[in-house]
Order: structure tokens, then C-alpha cells, then sequence
């Protein structure tokens, strides 16, 4: 069965309940279970095939589509529930001096259970449609922060 960890009952929004099959199948491992590739080159976790979770706002599994930009930054705070806080660095130019000075931007993303996230990791987010108040992307793909994809110095 689903993770049923809310007040009220989670099911996902494309699967029905009533299957007419002799042997009940939970959604999960072997069972029905909705999932879709969100595109733009990004692949689907196999979590979110074969997990048991429920989230209506994952790119993988739920109602959300991914379209305008792709950030990538590190993340700065995982405090929130199914929500995080990813750090942007970027230079800006002073033309008075010519010189470049660091700045820095934050953006929430909401992460989907089908990932493991802890601080210091980077990740790819995918712009989608206001998912609350701050939330108006969702993480994409997460590398984590000890294996790095590129050797080389760091942004900064």
C-alpha cells in the first residue's frame, strides 16, 4: 500500500481504484502506478517507478509539468517538508572598477521522496507552475555533493 502519512488519503490522480483483477495489486512494485518521463533529456528515477510513494506535485508521478527554465545550484537547507532552499552563485560586473564582484541568489525547489537529498548536494531544477507561496520549481536531478561530475576548480 502507499505511504500513508497525511491526514487525509493519498492516491495518485490517474490511477483508479477499482481494477478488475482477481488478485489485488497495490500500486507499487508489481502493481498499477502512474509515471511519465518529464522530458528535456531528463531520465526517470527508479524510485519513481517502483516506489510506493504518492506526490502530487513530483515531475515523475504527480500533475506538474516542467517547462521555461533549468537552474542548477547547491542546496543550502532541507528543513522544510518536500521542500529545499538551493544556493545560486554568480559573478556581476562592477564597470566603475572592472572588476567582478560574488553575488549570490536563493530559490525554493520543491525535491519529490523519489530522491535523497542532504545539504551540499547540487541539483538541476526544472521551472514549473506555482506549486505555493515561494515554490515554483522542482528538482529535476541531484549529484551528490562527493562525487563531483567535473574535475577542475569549483565556480568560485
Amino acid at each position: 500500500m502507499a505511504d500513508q502519512t497525511e491526514r487525509a488519503f493519498q492516491k495518485q490522480f490517474h490511477v483508479t481504484g477499482g481494477f478488475k483483477s482477481k488478485d489485488k495489486k497495490a500500486p507499487g512494485k508489481s502493481g498499477h502506478r502512474f509515471w511519465r518521463n518529464p522530458g528535456l533529456g531528463f531520465r526517470v528515477p527508479k524510485e519513481a517507478i517502483e516506489g510506493t510513494y504518492i506526490d502530487k506535485k513530483c515531475p515523475f508521478t504527480g500533475n506538474v509539468s516542467i517547462r521555461g527554465r533549468i537552474l542548477s545550484g547547491v542546496v543550502k537547507s532541507t528543513k522544510m517538508n518536500r521542500t529545499l532552499v538551493v544556493r545560486r552563485d554568480y559573478l556581476h560586473f562592477v564597470k566603475k572598477y572592472s572588476r567582478y564582484e560574488k553575488r549570490h541568489s536563493n530559490f525554493s525547489a520543491h525535491v519529490s521522496p523519489c530522491f535523497r537529498v542532504k545539504e551540499g548536494d547540487s541539483v538541476v531544477c526544472g521551472q514549473c507552475r506555482p506549486l505555493s507561496k515561494t515554490v515554483r520549481f522542482n528538482v529535476l536531478r541531484v549529484v551528490p555533493a562527493g562525487s563531483s561530475a567535473k574535475k577542475g576548480f569549483s565556480s568560485f
